[in-house]
């Protein structure tokens, strides 16, 4: 067997071993690989986060295919036997607060809303709350330990008797 380096010269069989610096060298580099693709992983989910704000941000124009929509999905959890559905999720940073009020399940939570979330909970009391839907909110996300995303769910079903 020769050495594909050296050639004509006989290959050693302890070259297939590295040493313990070659080791760290290699593991060293794997480790800033990784890291390099963790970083670009979490620039792009931040970019994300950034764009969904923007846009959250801002008031929408509400279609009649977005009421339909929303009907169609209320009807097929409703058929599934369900007796509620997330009908909105969005970052925090959305409440003056940042979620503290809804964290803490206090009653003035929706004074805390701006946006897109604002806009989703003034047409729940105005058009859905009178015909008896009820509109509930909770981190639903919890990145380090940190609230993260709020949910909004809209429900039907009976208020339980206590």
């Amino acid at each position: 067997m020769t050495n594909p380096k050296n050639e004509g010269e006989p290959a050693r069989a302890d070259a297939l071993i590295m040493t313990a610096e070659e080791l760290r060298d290699y593991a060293d580099k794997i480790d800033t690989a990784r890291a390099s693709t963790a970083f670009k992983d979490m620039r792009t989910a931040e970019d994300a986060r950034k764009m969904v704000m923007d846009k959250m941000s801002k008031p929408i124009v509400v279609t009649d295919e977005m009421r339909a929509s929303l009907l169609t999905r209320v009807k097929a959890a409703a058929a599934e036997g369900k007796s509620e559905l997330k009908v909105l999720q969005f970052p925090v940073e959305l409440c003056t607060d940042l979620g503290r009020a809804i964290n803490n399940n206090e009653p003035e939570w929706p004074d805390t809303l701006t946006g897109v979330p604002r806009q989703a909970y003034e047409a729940w009391r105005d058009r859905l709350k009178p015909a008896g839907y009820r509109l509930t909110a909770s981190i639903v996300e919890w990145p380090h330990g940190m609230p993260g995303d709020v949910g909004m769910f809209l429900g039907w079903s009976k208020p339980k008797a206590l």
